[in-house]
This record gives structure tokens, C-alpha cells and sequence, in this order.
């Protein structure tokens, strides 16, 4: 037997009546760990108790004022000491446990262990210390219009703004923990009666069957449920925005918050979700329409734009208008490279100081990453070995990737950009399309928990997913969930290389 093993079988065991025994075996769980108090002290002057508590985690002062101070002031006139404990507590938190490892779990958390002789179980205290930063605007999603609060670290805080905006108490939150070795708190919340029944059983499922040490962000959890690991579309929406995250409970979709980190998850959604901003709904149906309608535009074009003009410039001259084409042959004159070497030098710069950019301290990242494809692709230009025009398209291309309203949205599409110059650049104009085709073939078989990533417009869904229609007649904000795309088993139990097939 392993020591992990042995240490499991410790800790399932009950707690003795005899206090030095169970201290014993709780100060050899928490050996060399001296952030971990073990305070002993006698309640009424005859009876030997113990508290336990973590540094940092607990609140040092509650634990003197309301626990150590009550029961060691004065005498006890209870004839049942039991009860006397409990009477004499200024805790309102308080939560009886029986086992080692209930112990072990409620003292991570923030939790005061008392212990007392002759009691076979212990008291979990809820003076947990808690240290957060103030809710501020979310930093990942600009705010235009809209609420300017974003969720924090703290997930009561991130439960609490979601409470504020649906105050029904059909707003159903379900508490999980996740991680065999941090125990993170994890919350499924859904409105009931809206999200589906059969997502939601399923959603629940992939999350108690995660077998992980640690989870430390969204992420974890993202990677661990999503039907296909292998696509570099997301399947899940993250976002920071409270009010993003109401409406999409009211549509039926399920939330998945997870502690210590403002970033939640929305599950499930179409790709269609990843091009919706809040602020369309915030303004006028025709601006929320245009922006849209102008996004769609552009995310075509980030993709498919500089395999475009390596397609042609490779293998159909015959398109370009001739004084356009003149042009370009006397800009790429001196230039050593083929159109498709500059295509990738180029790309890969860019994305390079766009990251760069983002690693950077704000108020240098935008500078580095502006100032330095300005003279970057200037100096290329002046020294041969990029064409202007080849800058030009480029720089479009970076510009219409931005407008992709979610970021792992944006660098998905940003990667597929680099097989399909590939395509282009050995097949022309046949590689492009193929490359298109096999994206949108790959799109019409993903699906996010079993519900279709890009499902039928039918039934007047296309007036929330192409369009922003007007609330007279949009009526109320679209179910996801309806007889278009709703999941069924098949598509439910498709995971991993089953998703693949």
C-alpha cells in the first residue's frame, strides 16, 4: 500500500472521542506546514479543547473575540458540555463534522476547527478571511454602452452580480468541487424551466468526471468538458460581463463559474454567439444590424484576404486590372521572394508583435505592437525584401481580425489563416476554396454539448444571428434552445475521437 493510499485511509476515519488522539493525527497530516495554527486552551476553566486554523485564511480576530474569549471567560452552568459549546458561540456559520477528511476540506477553505475532549465530531467555523479587489470595468471586454462592472476573483462576489440582474428564484446555482488536490469551488448556475434538461444532466456529468490535481482557472474546466478537444473553434463562451451572462441564462444557456478567476463560462452556443456583442442589443436595431452585418464582412476577409491576393498574384494575373497589375509588378521588382514567402513572413511578424503587445505592461503594449509594424514594415519595404502591397494587405487583414468580438474566437480564425495561405499559394484559387469548404464542413460538425455549432436559420433566427431585429419583433430574446437545434443522445455522447468521426 502507497502512501497515498494509506493517507486516504487516514483520513476517512471518524474523529475520537479522545482529544490528544486526534490532534495527533491532524498535526501529522499537516506536518511542516506552519501556516497552520494548532492553539490549544481549556473552555470554563476544566475542559481541554483546540482550535485550528490557517494563517491568512481565517479571520484572527473573530476567532479571539467570538470563540477563544467566550469559552475561556467564565464557567460553564450547562450540565450537557456539548451544548454549552454551542450556546456560548458567536458564529453564525457553524457546521458539525465527524470525519478527517471533512476536517481537512473546511480547514482549506478558511475554516476554524474546535475541537473538544469527549466529543466525537468537530465544529467547522465560518470566520473565513476574505481578501478581493473591487469590482472594476472588465479589462478583456470593452465597454461602449453598458453596465461597467466586471466579475472578480471572489465567486460569492460572482454569484452576487448575477443575482443582482435576475432576482427569480427559478435562478438555480449548484455547487461543485473540482481538483483532487485544490479543491476548487466550481457553480453550475441555470434558470429552470429555460435550460434544458438533458444539456444540463449532461453538462453536470463531464464535470464530476474530471479527474484533474488542480483547477486554477476556466480553462481547466473548458478543455475538460468541450466534444471536440481538437478544433481550434471554441466551444464554450467566456466572458467577464455580468450582463453578457444574464442575458445568456435568459436564453436558456447554462453558466459555469469557477473560483478565482473573473472569467466564466457559457455553455452551449453557436458560432454565431462568438459575433454578437452586448452593445447590439444596447443600441438601435439599425447601428446593431450595420456593426454586425460589417463584422461578418471583415472576419471573411481576415481569413481569407492575404490567400486572396497570394492565389492571384501566383497563378491568375489574368484577374488584376492591367495598370493595377503594373503597378504591382514595379513594386515587387527587387523583391527576392514569392508572393507566398512574403504572405508568411509577414503574417508571422505581425502575430508576433500583436502578442508581444499583449505580454506587455499597457502602457507600452500598444505602442510596441503599433509603432513597431509601422517601422517594421517600412524598413521591410525600403530594404526589398516585402512589397508595399503585400504590406497593405496585411495590415488589413490585423485590422479586420480585431473586429472578432471575442478572443478566442479571433486567434482560432487567426491560425486558420496560415494553412490557407498554404493552399493558396500551391493550388491558387481551387486551395482557397477548399480550404473554405473544409472549414465549413468542420463547422457543420462540431457541436458545443451536443447542441449543433452552426445551426439552421430557420423560423426567424436569422433575425438575432445575421441581424440585430427590433424588439417589436424579436418580441422577447430567442430561446436557445428550439426545434432547430436541439441536441439528441447521439450528439451528446459525441466526445474526443467520437466527435471525429
Amino acid at each position: 500500500m502507497n502512501q497515498s493510499e494509506q493517507e486516504k485511509i487516514k483520513q476517512d476515519l471518524p474523529l475520537f472521542k479522545d482529544l490528544p488522539k486526534n490532534l495527533s493525527y491532524l498535526q501529522a497530516t499537516y506536518s511542516n506546514c506552519y501556516d497552520v495554527v494548532f492553539r490549544t486552551f481549556c473552555i470554563g476553566g476544566h475542559t481541554d479543547a483546540a482550535l485550528l486554523y490557517m494563517e491568512g485564511l481565517s479571520d484572527t480576530k473573530q476567532i479571539e473575540n467570538n470563540v477563544m474569549n467566550t469559552l475561556m471567560e467564565g464557567s460553564l452552568s450547562f450540565s450537557d458540555i456539548h451544548e454549552a459549546v454551542k450556546e456560548r458561540l458567536q458564529v453564525l456559520d457553524t457546521k458539525e463534522i465527524r470525519t478527517f477528511a471533512d476536517c481537512i476540506t473546511y480547514l482549506s477553505t478558511g475554516y476554524s476547527i474546535l475541537l473538544v475532549q469527549k466529543m466525537d465530531y468537530a465544529l467547522a467555523l465560518g470566520l473565513v478571511k476574505v481578501d478581493k479587489r473591487p469590482i472594476e470595468d472588465p479589462e478583456a471586454e470593452s465597454v461602449v454602452r453598458g453596465p461597467r462592472e466586471g466579475f472578480i476573483e471572489s465567486i460569492q462576489t460572482n454569484t452576487s452580480l448575477i443575482r443582482r440582474k435576475i432576482s427569480s428564484p427559478t435562478l438555480k446555482m449548484e455547487k461543485v468541487k473540482v481538483g483532487s488536490y485544490t479543491k476548487t469551488e466550481v457553480v453550475i448556475a441555470y434558470i429552470e424551466g429555460k435550460a434544458d434538461k438533458q444539456v444540463l444532466e449532461t453538462l453536470k456529468t463531464r464535470i464530476n468526471e474530471i479527474e484533474l490535481d488542480g483547477v486554477l482557472e476556466t480553462g481547466y474546466i473548458e478543455g475538460s468538458i468541450k466534444d471536440n478537444p481538437y478544433s481550434p473553434f471554441p466551444q464554450l463562451l467566456t466572458t467577464e460581463r455580468p450582463d453578457v451572462v444574464a442575458a445568456n441564462l435568459l436564453e436558456g444557456r447554462i453558466v459555469i463559474l469557477v473560483d478565482g478567476t473573473p472569467f466564466v463560462l457559457i455553455a452551449p452556443v453557436s458560432f454565431y454567439s462568438f459575433i454578437q456583442s452586448p452593445e447590439d442589443y444596447y443600441f438601435g436595431f439599425l447601428i446593431g444590424s450595420s456593426v454586425r452585418l460589417l463584422r461578418y464582412l471583415f472576419i471573411f476577409f481576415s481569413v481569407t484576404l492575404p490567400s486572396l491576393y497570394v492565389a492571384i498574384l501566383t497563378f491568375h494575373q489574368e484577374m488584376i486590372p492591367t495598370t493595377l497589375l503594373i503597378t504591382i509588378a514595379s513594386s515587387r521588382e527587387a523583391i527576392p521572394f514569392p508572393a507566398f514567402v512574403e504572405a508568411i513572413m509577414m503574417e508571422v511578424t505581425f502575430e508576433a508583435l500583436r502578442e508581444a503587445g499583449l505580454r506587455l505592461p499597457k502602457q507600452i503594449g500598444a505602442a510596441v505592437s503599433i509603432v513597431g509594424g509601422l517601422v517594421i514594415g517600412q524598413a521591410a519595404v525600403q530594404a526589398g525584401i516585402v512589397s508595399a502591397p503585400m504590406v497593405i494587405v496585411v495590415s488589413l487583414t490585423g485590422i479586420a481580425s480585431f473586429l472578432v468580438p471575442r478572443y478566442s474566437q479571433g486567434i482560432a480564425l487567426r491560425l486558420l489563416r496560415f494553412p490557407i495561405i498554404l493552399l493558396a499559394g500551391t493550388l491558387g484559387l481551387f486551395g482557397l476554396m477548399l480550404g473554405i469548404i473544409t472549414i465549413v464542413i468542420h463547422l457543420c460538425k462540431l457541436t458545443s454539448i451536443g447542441v449543433p455549432y452552426l445551426p439552421p436559420l430557420k423560423n426567424g433566427s436569422w433575425q438575432d444571428a445575421l441581424f440585430r431585429a427590433p424588439w417589436q419583433s424579436l418580441q422577447k430574446r430567442r430561446r436557445f434552445f428550439n426545434e432547430d437545434n436541439h441536441p439528441n443522445q447521439k450528439n451528446l455522447r459525441m466526445r474526443g475521437k467520437d466527435s471525429k468521426a
